[in-house]
């Protein structure tokens, strides 16, 4: 049985597939594939979402499967059922798992004991459908309508700004070898990813640059990112927050300061003031809106893979 729950659960080679097949799906939106027809797919949400659980719905729909949503407060595992006999209950009904929660050793968990295919679709250690839509999101730019995804991505600089210790950081990371990408990130000191995100970044052959100074991070980036400096589960440290993550706000000057024709992106929803200007978002590089309509087409590409390997 196939999952998604890290960047690295696909080879490269089929990083590359689920890369030509999104642009697939993008392309001939409409079109009549429907790997998931005859098929219910869970969605299990213990956190709220807007992009994230419209693009899988609407996704499992379009391949021909239906989706059927979970919020944790309706179903048992939210009043202590645990999460092994809630895999073992959903197996006898539908056919796969889509998961947004905290914790990653839940959708490992999830994974272990269902006998379904589970994708992760965001925890507080890894966010793997958004890195793979980010990087399909520049390649798509680089590679233009028929060139080479993955080829496009290799040895391009990624700086990401902000909380270098959370998910879309350590996601960076992670994807850095399996993509070819070159990740700076630019965080306060003393707070660099820490030993388990370095440990299977080493497994996968990816590494990083960790710096303090912001300048440093975007140098010679052709890709910009952050993400909100406070996330579901940490707001009682909101105002700590944006005291120490200010002086990594992306800034027009500090966007300026990276490649001239480098894109800016952000997985949403953006604070504007916060982690970046309203000037750079209104920039003509800021690709923001190109990332959350790509997330239909790359998790479409991704659940078709898992269900090829399911059959």
């Amino acid at each position: 049985m196939r999952h998604f729950l890290k960047e690295t659960d696909f080879s490269r080679a089929e990083a590359a597939e689920i890369l030509a097949l999104a642009r697939h799906f993008k392309q001939r939106r409409g079109g009549h594939e429907q790997p998931l027809a005859g098929q219910t797919w869970a969605m299990i949400f213990a956190k709220s979402s807007t992009r994230t659980r419209v693009s899988f719905e609407v996704g499992i729909h379009e391949l021909g499967g239906n989706p059927l949503f979970l919020n944790t407060n309706d179903i048992q595992i939210g009043r202590g059922e645990t999460i092994a006999d809630t895999a073992k209950v959903l197996a006898r009904f539908v056919h796969g798992l889509v998961v947004r929660t905290y914790a990653q050793a839940d959708v490992e968990e999830l994974a272990a004991h269902g006998g379904l295919p589970v994708v992760n679709a965001l925890t507080d250690f890894l966010h793997p459908c958004q890195i793979y839509t980010d990087v399909f999101t520049a390649a798509e730019r680089w590679a233009g309508p028929s060139g080479d995804l993955l080829a496009s991505l290799a040895g391009r600089k990624v700086a990401f700004l902000g909380d270098t210790g959370f998910n879309m950081a350590n996601s960076w990371i992670l994807g850095s070898a399996l993509f070819g990408l070159k990740v700076s990130l630019g965080g306060p000191a003393g707070a660099a990813p820490g030993p388990e995100i370095r440990a299977l970044a080493a497994q996968a052959g990816g590494s990083f640059h960790f710096t303090s100074d912001p300048y440093e991070a975007v140098a010679g980036a052709d890709l910009v990112y952050t993400d909100v400096w406070t996330s579901m589960g940490q707001e009682s440290e909101a105002a700590e927050r944006r005291q120490r993550l200010l002086p990594f706000q992306v800034t027009a000057k500090l966007f300026a300061a990276a490649e001239p024709d480098a894109l800016f992106m952000h997985c949403l929803p953006a604070h504007a003031g916060e982690e970046v200007t309203q000037a750079v978002l209104d920039h003509p590089r800021c690709v923001i809106f190109d990332e959350a309509e790509n997330r239909l087409h790359v998790q479409k590409a991704i659940l078709a893979m898992l269900a090829r390997h399911r059959a």
